[in-house]
C-alpha cells in the first residue's frame, strides 16, 4: 500500500498540535515543519549563515541561534522581512521534511505545516489536507491562557499566518475545534478522519 501523505494545518491556538498527537498515537509518522525550522535556526544550524547574511547579527541571541521574538518584531515592522525569511527557510525545511519522509515506513506521514496555502509546494506534496479550525477570538483566548502573551501579541502572530479563509478553502477536511468543544470531542473527530483516510485503505 502506498504511504498516504497528509498535510495538517491550522492557526495558532487551533488545536493542530493536539490533533497531530492523536494521529501519532494511531501510528502516523509526524514531520513537524516548525520543529525543523527551530533545528535549522539553532546555533550552528544550516540556516544560520544565510540568515546572518540577509538580516545581520541583530536577530540572533548570544549563543548564535535565531532569536524568534526579535525576528517576529522585524517581520511585523518590515513588510519584506517575512518574504526574505521564508525564501531562506522554506526550501531547507522542505528538503529535510522530504528526506525524513523517504526514510519512513509508517502507514501514513503527517506533515504539520502552519503556513500551508494553495500556492505552497506542500499542496502538491500531500494527498490530503486537513485543517483544524476555530474562530479568531477563541485562538486569542487560548494562546493568552497558555503563553501569557497579551491580545495584541497574539493578533500580530495571527496576522502573519495564512488567513483562516484561505486555509479553509484548501481543506479536504475541516476539523472544527471552536469553543466550547472539548478535547474528547476533538479526539473523536480526529480519529474519525483517520479512519476515513487511512485505517480503511
Amino acid at each position: 500500500m502506498a504511504i498516504r501523505r497528509i498535510g495538517l494545518t491550522g492557526g495558532i491556538g487551533s488545536g493542530k498540535s493536539t490533533v497531530a498527537s492523536y494521529w501519532v498515537a494511531l501510528g502516523a509518522h509526524l514531520i513537524d515543519t516548525d520543529a525543523l525550522a527551530r533545528e535549522l535556526t539553532r546555533a550552528g544550524g544550516a540556516a544560520i549563515a544565510p540568515l546572518r547574511g540577509e538580516f545581520g547579527v541583530d536577530v540572533f541571541d548570544d549563543a548564535g541561534a535565531l532569536d524568534r521574538a526579535r525576528m517576529r518584531t522585524l517581520v511585523f515592522n518590515d513588510s519584506t522581512a517575512k518574504r526574505r525569511l521564508e525564501g531562506i527557510l522554506h526550501p531547507l525545511i522542505g528538503a529535510e521534511a522530504l528526506r525524513l519522509a523517504a526514510q519512513s515506513n509508517s502507514r501514513a506521514i503527517v506533515f504539520d505545516v502552519p503556513l500551508l496555502s494553495e500556492s505552497s509546494p506542500w499542496r502538491a506534496r500531500c494527498d490530503r489536507i486537513a485543517v483544524v479550525d476555530c474562530s479568531e477570538p477563541v485562538q486569542i483566548e487560548r494562546v493568552m491562557l497558555r503563553s501569557g502573551w497579551d491580545g495584541e501579541q497574539v493578533r500580530n502572530v495571527i496576522a502573519q499566518q495564512t488567513p483562516r479563509a484561505v486555509r479553509r478553502a484548501i481543506a479536504d477536511a475541516i476539523i472544527d475545534n471552536d469553543s466550547p468543544h472539548t478535547l474528547e470531542e476533538l479526539q473523536i473527530a480526529a480519529h474519525a478522519l483517520w479512519a476515513l483516510w487511512v485505517a480503511q485503505d
